[in-house]
């Protein structure tokens, strides 16, 4: 059985939201338990380097989540953009719209990706000026 396009959309767009907010959820516990972490170790009079190995793991994977959110962020951006192309975008976006995309670009947010739409390494990011 074949679904609609109506139920593919809704679905899409219940499913993405979820993701998001999964990506967020996450995000602050590990915050939350970076936090507890160094409080811990200040608070019961542990020596600063105690478990920095772990401490330094756990921001990687904090990271890797914050690739993630802006990974998924394109994929919001690409999906508005097949459905304004489509004709069929069911849902509005944020005003300032995922990730930055300007209008007609196609892509999330320009600084910082290389001219196929990927994100550029870091040393090859354009430094962001202050207004």
């Amino acid at each position: 059985m074949s679904m609609t396009l109506p139920v593919a959309q809704l679905r899409i767009t219940h499913d993405l939201r979820q993701a998001e907010t999964a990506l967020d959820d996450a995000l602050l516990k590990q915050t939350s338990l970076l936090a507890t972490l160094i409080t811990a170790r200040r608070d019961t009079g542990r020596e600063p380097f105690v478990g920095q190995a772990e401490l330094m793991r756990l921001v990687r994977s904090q990271q890797t989540l914050l690739a993630a959110s802006g990974d998924l962020a394109r994929v919001h951006g690409g999906l508005k953009r097949i459905g304004r192309e489509h004709g069929e975008v069911i849902h509005d976006c944020p005003p300032n719209e995922p990730m930055g995309q300007a209008e007609g670009d196609g892509r999330a947010g320009g600084e910082g990706l290389n001219d196929a739409g990927a994100l550029a390494p870091l040393g090859q990011r354009p430094l962001r000026r202050a207004a």
